[in-house]
């Protein structure tokens, strides 16, 4: 069923936002339609499982609107990794950059127990910084980042060259 869905007929192209010179690549649309949701929801969970983890770890925000249902299918946990002073236990952090900036990501201390397999799931892989963070920040408590998964990958940035010692599946890819 899901092969049928292209599911670019879903994600629409905003051009200069956040900023000048920037094409986001808004999934709203694809929010909006249960049958498309339904099917990225699929198409990630079939590589999730293949990776055989442990844990999720959604990276704030739109890696929740994925990776809660992909774990909640799975009969795994969720563990966010947030933006600065939304946690409010004892928490490790790490800057990281982006496309158009720097920034912070945090996950508390006690998110994962040692040796832990982890899938890292984000909307968007771009220039890999945040999803880097977020792999740095599983390593320090402990675990193990056994692949990265995205809905939405731009190939023509460094985003999966950045993340070249993990393993990386996008349900979609764009030049």
């Amino acid at each position: 069923m899901s092969e049928e869905i292209d599911l670019r007929d879903y994600i629409r192209d905003v051009p200069d936002f956040p900023e000048p010179g920037i094409l986001f690549r808004d999934v709203t649309p694809l929010l909006q339609t249960p049958l498309a949701f339904g099917a990225a929801i699929e198409r990630l969970c079939e590589y999730v499982r293949s990776r055989e983890p442990d844990v999720i770890v959604g990276i704030e925000s739109r890696g929740f609107i994925f990776g809660t249902p992909i774990a909640a299918e799975l009969g795994l946990p969720f563990v966010p990794v947030r933006k600065p002073g939304k946690l409010p236990a004892a928490r490790m952090s790490v800057e990281y950059s982006l496309e158009y900036g720097t920034g912070q990501l945090d996950i508390h201390q006690d998110a994962l127990q040692r040796g832990q397999r982890v899938v890292i799931v984000d909307d968007l892989l771009a220039t890999g910084g945040t999803a880097l963070g977020a792999a740095k920040l599983v390593e320090m408590i402990r675990g193990r980042v056994v692949g990265c998964c995205f809905l939405i990958e731009l190939a023509a940035l460094p985003g999966r060259e950045r993340l070249e010692d993990y393993d990386v599946f996008a349900a979609v890819m764009y030049d």
